[in-house]
């Protein structure tokens, strides 16, 4: 809000540029200015910046009027349509007058100015130029490229840095005097001085459909966009677990490349609680830290606290050029904190939060290049009685390094070497899930052929690793290694072949694609996979040497595997308008090593389909099926679909079946659902200087956004988001409820409501994140600066 009441008189300064400079007089055309030629007024729409003020005053003027009249160093005056145009101001005026000798602009009768995208009217104005002195009386002020403005009773020039504005009122809402805008902010003085880049209203209160719903006696704000300390707009949050909670952030800009932001935050269940964030920018590194403190929480009757970090830059500073240091993390005081405050953790799995730092040196020789790092990695489990999991390992210390390079007769090769020590928390350890030391190497060589539409790889690889465990294996080992190599020997075509269909020119294409495996069987201990597991079965899998990621278990293989996708591409867009793909492997024996734990001897695979179209206009279609055809049925099956007949509106539905597992379908949507108001008016225009609807009460336009995701084989919705936006141009309000699953009988729900002022700011919970990350093709009514986020138009 602070920045909005800026925006009020930002350009009131800058308006009225340095006038006196050299002036060209131009009259009216008639027979006493006939034999003068006229210097030609050319309109423009850009705004180049504005030169210096001592530029200003080198700069000439030229005054256009009905009759000028001038008497030699006294004055100069203007009347009957003045135009007076200097250094990118432009000034009119019923009457003009330039007193020389003082320095000093007086118009009288509908004084106009305009200037880099503001424009200010009012009856009259008195102005000295060099001191920048004076005054402009009952100015009205409009800024059209963000529909804003307002009005002041009076506008007193200190000096070219400061003014002071009396009864200032200010909003984006109609202002033709048809009716009270719906929000308007006033303020009985406001004082700017731009050399400390500060803002001070006297007396300021926000009314909101003729409500007061803010007021201070004193508000500070900076001028322009540049950072400035001082309170933010309040925040107001709703859930079922801390009930109401409202948060009054304070900005500090401690220096132009720090700055933090303390939060006092006071919930009706827990208590008061404060959240910082500290935020640094140097020019070898940078990062934010992020704490968030209750000192008593009421309903658990303890201290709870998360932290968040994030660090990355260079070592140049210490002598160690090239060299780059990465640290993040999350840390949260119990377990219970994820289902507490759901959206206050960033990561990717709420119950299992990383601590992580490495250095990374860059390497590089003639042929090649590569990088050595060191690492380390921790995690924080987040236990649930009624779904525990297994906590993942950490990785205590990981030293390593990836080379890649050439070599003569077009070879390439690649290795990388790590040695990991991995470890996990106090009682997880076992003979099932041993700790220990593990070093490994993998290394590849292959000789690439390609040519236009077609290519050829052959490859060698290599897995080695060695093992030192803390605790005997059931077999009674403690140190083992293997060596597992594979040769692999990858075919592929690119085709295609252009055509005329429904009016259209077409590209067709058609991608073969074959990969032969050899991994031959090596013993290896089925109790070690510190970071192997099973890949899902997909197309990237397929088209792998190794049904494991990780390092610690190779599948032993002899197989093919084949597959082919073609596409349909408009020839002249290059859009793609449908995709489809199968995918298949064959067997050529038995498979021992396999993530299910059973040999494999299906000699052919489940078939993968893969498609996408967008052949039907406003239609989106997406989905892959996994085929089993001993028991002649899909085994896994995706499907998504989008309808977007227009901006602001679209419909998704996916559904999401794996058999003997799960079932789910999930919808999105966003769509107008209603006009209140007058129903005969025309449709609201989206740009936000057409301050749409009335303005002084509630005609607009009523959307309907959400996100529902439903069990089918739970028979529960598990995740929802509901809400509603209304637009009524100068103002738009969101309330939305979102209900977040964390367990099978117990769920947070939260309400989030957003009032948001355009031009000013928003008050409230700010939900428009949340809307964009789970509701598929979600547009914004705005964006950030209050614009339409699409082309002028309607929303009809």
């Amino acid at each position: 809000m602070a920045r909005g009441v800026a925006a009020v008189f930002l350009c009131v300064l800058s308006v009225l540029g340095a006038l006196p400079g050299r002036v060209a007089a131009q009259a009216a055309p008639g027979p006493a200015a006939s034999q003068a030629p006229e210097a030609p007024l050319r309109l423009t729409t850009t705004l180049p910046p504005a030169p210096a003020q001592s530029e200003a005053r080198d700069l000439p003027s030229v005054l256009r009027a009905q009759q000028v009249v001038s008497r030699p160093q006294i004055d100069i005056v203007a009347t009957g349509e003045v135009e007076l145009r200097r250094a990118g101001v432009v000034l009119r005026a019923d009457w003009l007058q330039v007193l020389l000798q003082d320095d000093l602009v007086k118009a009288r009768g509908q004084v106009r100015v305009s200037r880099q995208g503001a424009v200010f009217s009012g009856p009259q104005l008195e102005l000295k130029m060099a001191s920048f002195q004076g005054w402009f009386d009952q100015p009205v002020f409009d800024f059209p490229l963000s529909g804003a403005g307002g009005s002041a009773s009076r506008i007193d020039f200190l000096d070219e840095k400061r003014l002071s504005a009396a009864n200032a009122r200010y909003t984006s809402c109609p202002r033709d005097g048809s009716a009270d805008p719906a929000w308007l902010l006033s303020a009985r003085r406001v004082d700017f001085d731009y050399a400390a880049n500060e803002g001070v209203a006297q007396g300021a209160v926000l009314r909101f459909l003729g409500w007061p719903i803010l007021a201070l006696p004193t508000l500070s704000f900076p001028l322009t966009d540049a950072r400035k300390s001082g309170w933010l707009p309040p925040s107001v949050s709703l859930d079922n677990r801390s009930g109401i909670e409202i948060g009054v952030p304070y900005y500090w800009n401690i220096a132009p490349n720090r700055d933090l932001t303390l939060t006092p935050r006071l919930s009706t269940r827990r208590g008061a609680g404060l959240e910082g964030e500290f935020r640094y920018l140097e020019p070898a590194f940078g990062g934010e830290v992020l704490a968030r403190v209750l000192p008593h929480d009421q309903v658990e009757a303890r201290s709870r606290y998360a932290l968040r970090l994030r660090h990355e830059g260079s070592l140049r500073e210490l002598g160690l050029a090239g060299t780059r240091l990465e640290a993040s993390g999350e840390r949260v005081s119990d377990d219970a904190w994820w289902k507490d405050f759901p959206r206050t953790t960033a990561a990717f799995t709420p119950r299992l939060l990383p601590l992580q730092a490495g250095l990374e040196h860059p390497l590089s020789w003639a042929d090649g290049q590569g990088i050595a790092y060191a690492r380390t990695q921790r995690w924080q489990v987040l236990q649930s009685v009624e779904a525990p999991i297994a906590p993942p390992y950490d990785r205590t210390l990981q030293l390593g390094a990836r080379l890649a390079g050439s070599a003569a007769g077009g070879l390439s090769w690649t290795l990388e070497s790590e040695f990991n020590r991995f470890d996990l928390s106090a009682g997880s350890a076992s003979s099932t899930r041993p700790t220990g030391a593990r070093a490994h190497a993998l290394a590849s060589l292959s000789r690439p052929w390609s040519q236009p539409g077609w290519w050829v790889i052959p490859r060698l690889a290599l897995n080695a690793a060695t093992y030192d465990l803390d605790q005997t294996l059931p077999d009674g080992r403690r140190q083992l290694s293997r060596t597992v190599p594979t040769a692999t020997l990858e075919l592929g075509l690119e085709l295609e072949r252009e055509f005329g269909a429904f009016g259209r020119s077409l590209r067709q294409t058609l991608e073969p694609r074959l990969l032969a495996v050899y991994t031959p069987w090596r013993a290896q201990s089925p109790y070690l996979a510190f970071d192997s597991a099973g890949k899902d079965f997909s197309l990237s899998s397929l088209f792998s040497d190794n049904d494991f990621s990780g390092v610690d278990r190779v599948s032993d293989a002899q197989q093919l595997n084949a597959g082919f996708t073609t596409r349909l591409v408009d020839a002249q867009s290059g859009n793609e308008l449908l995709r489809l793909g199968l995918l298949q492997r064959y067997l050529l024996a038995d498979q021992r090593i396999t993530p299910e734990g059973a040999p494999y001897n299906q000699r052919v695979s489940d078939l993968m389909v893969l498609g996408s179209t967008s052949v039907i206009p406003n239609w989106f279609i997406e989905g892959s099926m996994r085929y089993n055809a001993d028991i002649q049925r899909p085994v896994r099956t995706v499907l998504t679909t989008r309808y977007t007949p227009g901006d602001f509106r679209t419909v998704s539905a996916t559904y999401r079946f794996t058999r003997s597992s799960s079932e789910q379908l999930e919808l999105g949507v966003q769509w107008p659902l209603a006009r209140l108001g007058d129903a005969a008016s025309p449709a609201l225009p989206r740009g936000a200087a057409a301050a749409g609807g009335s303005g002084g009460g509630c005609s607009g336009r009523l959307f309907g956004v959400g996100r529902v995701n439903y069990s089918v084989r739970d028979r529960r919705v598990t995740d929802s988001i509901l809400g509603l936006e209304f637009d009524a141009g100068c103002w738009i309000g969101r309330v939305v409820v979102e209900r977040l699953s964390t367990g099978r009988t117990e769920a947070t729900t939260r309400l989030m409501l957003q009032l948001e002022l355009l031009g000013l700011s928003r008050l409230g919970q700010n939900p428009l994140q949340v809307l964009k990350d789970n509701i598929p093709g979600y547009q914004m009514l705005r964006d950030e600066r209050g614009h339409s986020s699409s082309a002028p138009g309607s929303y009809d």
